[in-house]
C-alpha cells in the first residue's frame, strides 16, 4: 500500500467514525472563536470551554474587551495558563480589530497573523471553521499522528502541513483535520498506544476496523 492509498484508506475511516465535526471550542462568532483558539495554546479544549463564558459574559466583542483592564483579563483566563501573555494578546488584538478593521475578525491569513497571539495555526483554524476558507491547521497532536502513520516526516508542522495538503484534496481538509483531532483523543493516543487496537495503525494488520 502506497501513501496515497494509505491516505484514502484514512479519509474512509475517520468519515465512518466522525461524519459530523463540530468545532470542539464553544464560540458564537468568528472573535469569540479567534479568542477561544488563542487560549488553547498549550490548553485543553475542555479547560478553555470551561473558562470563555466568564470571559465573554463580561466581554464577547472588542469594544468591551478593551473596557476591561488587563489583569481583569489574566484573572478570568488564569486557569488556562500562560495568561500574562495571553491577557496581553487579547486586549492589544482587540485594540487593533478596532483600529484597522472595524472591528471585525479579518479574512485573511496576513492580517490574522499580524495580530499579537495568533500564529498560523491559530489563522488556519479561524479561516477554516469561521470564514470556510480551504485550512489545514496542523497542532503537534496532528504533527504527531502524521509522523506516526508516515504520511509525513516533516521536523516540525509547517512541513507536516504541507506534506498533509498535497496528499489530501483540498475540499477535506477543513472537516479532515477536525476528523484527525478527534480519533488521536480517542484511538491514537502518544501513551499508551497499541497499534493493533487503532483502526488506522491496524490497516497493514488483522485487526483494522475496516477491513
Amino acid at each position: 500500500m502506497n501513501k496515497q492509498e494509505k491516505a484514502n484508506d484514512i479519509v474512509n475511516i475517520l468519515e465512518k467514525l466522525y461524519p459530523k465535526t463540530p468545532v470542539p471550542l464553544d464560540h458564537a462568532d468568528p472573535y469569540t472563536l479567534l479568542i477561544a483558539v488563542l487560549l488553547s495554546a498549550q490548553c485543553t479544549d475542555i479547560r478553555v470551554n470551561k473558562t470563555t463564558p466568564f470571559l465573554f459574559e463580561r466581554a464577547n466583542n472588542p469594544t468591551d474587551m478593551i473596557g476591561l483592564e488587563v489583569e481583569e483579563i489574566r484573572e478570568i483566563i488564569k486557569p488556562c495558563g500562560l495568561s500574562p501573555s495571553k491577557s496581553k494578546a487579547i486586549h492589544r488584538l482587540s485594540e487593533m480589530l478596532l483600529e484597522d478593521h472595524e472591528g471585525q475578525v479579518p479574512q485573511s491569513f496576513e492580517e490574522l497573523e499580524k495580530l499579537p497571539g495568533v500564529g498560523h495555526k491559530t489563522a488556519s483554524v479561524v479561516m477554516s471553521q469561521a470564514f470556510g476558507v480551504p485550512a489545514f491547521p496542523v497542532d503537534t497532536h496532528i504533527h504527531r499522528l502524521a509522523y506516526r502513520w508516515k504520511l509525513s516526516t516533516g521536523k516540525n508542522v509547517s512541513q507536516t502541513e504541507k506534506d498533509l495538503k498535497r496528499i489530501f484534496p483540498k475540499e477535506l481538509w477543513n472537516k479532515l483535520h477536525l476528523q484527525i483531532i478527534f480519533f488521536g483523543r480517542e484511538y491514537c493516543k502518544a501513551r499508551p498506544h497499541d497499534p493493533l487496537a487503532c483502526p488506522i495503525c491496524s490497516i497493514h494488520g488483522r485487526k483494522s476496523m475496516f477491513k
